[in-house]
């Protein structure tokens, strides 16, 4: 399937990106910050009831921090360096959470001493730490839930807890003092399906009404993210994800709602981004090989390491000068053989493509930049220019 970029962007914002990269070296990130503007003003407009909370680590490019404050959204934080980032750039600490459920002790002391006073938690170590080093605080307890076979990118295992342990965790919040206001979840990046958040939004019924016999009134559920962007597969438009997510909520909860947040990261910045990169070099593995290989000036080290196990599908671009298409192994520019992009899942790009060529990675706004490495070969981290 050829990419047609129109099929992502208006005519005005790929011209936008044109113009900019015509002023860099490749490879870099362009990130247009209008479009996350838009994106912000449609998911505030389809969730009105809900306050969001920007998951920082999908892209935390001050500029794009800056924006959101002065659209008026909260952050989500999973580190005290991003804390510093956000305190620095004037947001307070009324509007972040810390949401990362794996923190030191020094860290949930060094947020509390910084006025932050909400909380993720799924373990009972954790927890005390926070009932000893934050007293007084708001906490929510982070659940296992399902779709991890449904999200390009899985949020399971590694985070959460069983519903019957949260009920738990929710009730020793309380003997520690502290305010234990409700539960989180989170269906798993890039979610398709969205019955994965109707599954999830029941076993919070479930917890919320055995907390409530005993004496706990919860306030507050945290859905995570996992809205999708558009990247090679088609998805259904947020439209549709907000009227069957809201369905959900009022069929559980009724019209009286409690606290609902949302923590958006690649729905509202993914499709904001592009990422040109350079052609160096094409060549086959034997004079009767049917497959050729494309390698690139950016790779799975530098931008793209959600390529891993093909899991994030981009869509390519290349200006055609209007001969066939092929499939092409996409690799990257370094000595790890693991930088691969696609070997299995193949792009289809100009046949006569040359070295030199550049070829536009679509829908890369998000958890690229952030992810890069320092200096994997010596090669530097991708740069990021702006367009408002």
């Amino acid at each position: 399937m050829k990419i047609d970029v129109l099929d992502y962007y208006s005519q005005d914002e790929w011209q936008a990106f044109k113009n900019e990269s015509a002023k860099h070296e490749t490879p870099f990130l362009m990130v247009n910050l209008n479009i996350i503007r838009k994106k912000y003003t449609e998911l505030t407009n389809f969730f009105p009831f809900a306050k969001v909370y920007y998951a920082v680590k999908s892209n935390p490019a001050k500029e794009v921090i800056s924006l959101l404050r002065d659209l008026g959204s909260n952050f989500d934080v999973a580190s005290r360096y991003e804390l510093d980032d956000l305190l620095e750039l004037g947001v307070s600490p009324e509007r972040i959470s810390y949401g990362n459920t794996i923190k030191k002790a020094a860290d949930i002391k060094y947020f509390y001493d910084n006025g932050v006073r909400l909380f993720a938690t799924d373990s009972e170590s954790d927890l005390r730490n926070i009932g000893r080093l934050a007293p007084g605080s708001r906490v929510f307890c982070r659940i296992l839930t399902d779709g991890s076979e449904t999200a390009d990118w899985p949020l399971s295992r590694k985070f959460g807890c069983h519903p019957d342990m949260a009920i738990d965790l929710m009730l020793l919040a309380r003997d520690l003092g502290l305010d234990p206001c409700g539960i989180s979840f989170h269906v798993g990046s890039q979610q398709r399906e969205i019955g994965a958040w109707d599954s999830a939004i029941a076993k919070v019924r479930y917890i919320t009404d055995y907390l409530k016999d005993e004496g706990i009134t919860l306030k507050l559920i945290n859905m995570g993210g996992g809205f999708p962007a558009s990247y090679i597969s088609k998805t259904n438009e947020l439209s549709v994800y907000a009227d069957e997510i809201t369905r959900y909520l009022k069929e559980d909860f009724g019209e009286e709602l409690p606290e609902i947040i949302l923590e958006p990261g690649r729905s509202l910045v993914a499709e904001a981004g592009v990422i040109a990169s350079e052609v160096v070099l094409i060549s086959k593995k034997s004079s009767t090989g049917l497959d050729r290989w494309l390698y690139l000036d950016v790779g799975k080290f530098n931008g793209l390491i959600e390529t891993w196990d093909e899991s994030i599908k981009y869509p390519l671009y290349c200006e055609s000068r209007g001969e066939m298409c092929e499939d092409f192994i996409i690799a990257g520019p370094t000595c790890d053989s693991q930088d691969i992009m696609y070997e299995y899942y193949r792009n289809p790009l100009p046949s006569y493509i040359k070295t030199g060529d550049r070829i536009y990675w679509l829908t890369c706004g998000a958890y690229t930049a952030s992810y890069a490495s320092v200096q994997f070969n010596g090669f530097p981290p991708i740069k990021t220019v702006f367009i408002d």
